[in-house]
This record gives structure tokens, C-alpha cells and sequence, in this order.
């Protein structure tokens, strides 16, 4: 069963690289007693992550946190080594990087996404969701391109 508004994030271990390497981040203890973002891609480096999802929120960072967001993060079914690669090439210092090697958080959101057709393998939909206090209260999912998970449009539901 996909997440949905009203429900609270599960609590999933995930990686992220801190200055020593991958390290775990709760995201039960991530989630708590703040505002976040949190936007999903189906993988670091695909043209449409690249060119359109994650330069919409690097670009909108600022506004994000004057709008009362404590924190972005962008999360994909990648290890925690690319997703810095990732975090580098994009410019992206402002946030916190998610790596759910082993789609545990994905499928604990129910938002799967069979990339086989593609050789990619099990992903993670492209999607957005304001949580506060870890309780969702704008979740945007995307079949194809990027509306409903953009910045822009999380900006609008803040």
C-alpha cells in the first residue's frame, strides 16, 4: 500500500555519507520534530534526475527553508557512494542525501517501480512529500515527468 497523507514515515535504516563514509540514518530520528522535503528518482544520474528533478530543488533551496522547511533530502534506490558522487555533480551541499541500496524504505513506502524493462532493475517511483513531525501532508507522485514531485509544486504546498 503506497504512503499516503496522514500517515506517519515508517522508520527505516538507510545510508548516508558523512565525512568518514557511509554512515546509517534513521529515518524514524531523521523525520522527527521538523518540517522536510523529501524527493525520490528513479536513479542519480538519469537524464531526467539530472537535468530537471534535482536542479529545481537546488535552485529552490533557499526559498524552501524561508518558507519553514528544516530540511531537503533526495533519496534513490542507489548506494551511498553514488548518491554523493551525485550530490557533487549537482551542486546539491544543501541536502541530505538518502541512499536505499536495497529498497527497504521504497517498498516501506510503497512506491516501487520495475525498471527491469530498462536493465535498472527495482526503483523508486519519482515522487515528493512534505512531512511534518514525520506525519505526510503533500505527497506528489509522477508516472512520467516531473509535475507533481517538482519543486515548484512543493513550493506551491507548502
Amino acid at each position: 500500500m503506497t504512503i499516503a497523507k496522514g500517515d506517519k514515515i515508517p522508520d527505516i535504516t538507510l545510508k548516508t555519507n558523512g565525512p568518514n563514509g557511509p554512515e546509517d540514518l534513521s529515518t524514524g530520528d531523521f523525520f522527527a520534530g521538523r518540517r522536510v522535503v523529501l524527493f525520490a528518482v528513479p536513479g542519480a544520474f538519469t537524464p531526467g534526475c539530472s537535468n530537471t528533478h534535482m536542479p529545481g530543488f537546488v535552485v529552490n533551496a533557499d526559498t524552501l527553508s524561508d518558507k519553514g522547511v528544516d530540511a531537503i533530502a533526495c533519496m534513490a534506490v542507489n548506494d551511498a557512494f553514488v548518491m554523493d558522487a551525485w550530490q557533487k555533480d549537482q551542486n546539491a551541499q544543501a541536502m541530505t542525501m538518502l541512499a536505499d541500496g536495497n529498497a527497504e524504505f521504497t517498498r516501506a513506502l510503497g512506491m516501487e517501480l520495475d525498471a527491469s524493462g530498462g536493465g535498472m532493475g527495482l526503483r523508486c517511483k519519482r515522487f515528493a512529500l512534505i512531512a511534518n513531525d514525520g506525519v505526510v501532508e503533500y505527497l506528489g507522485i509522477d508516472a512520467k515527468g516531473v509535475e507533481a514531485s517538482s519543486a515548484e509544486t512543493v513550493l506551491a504546498n507548502l
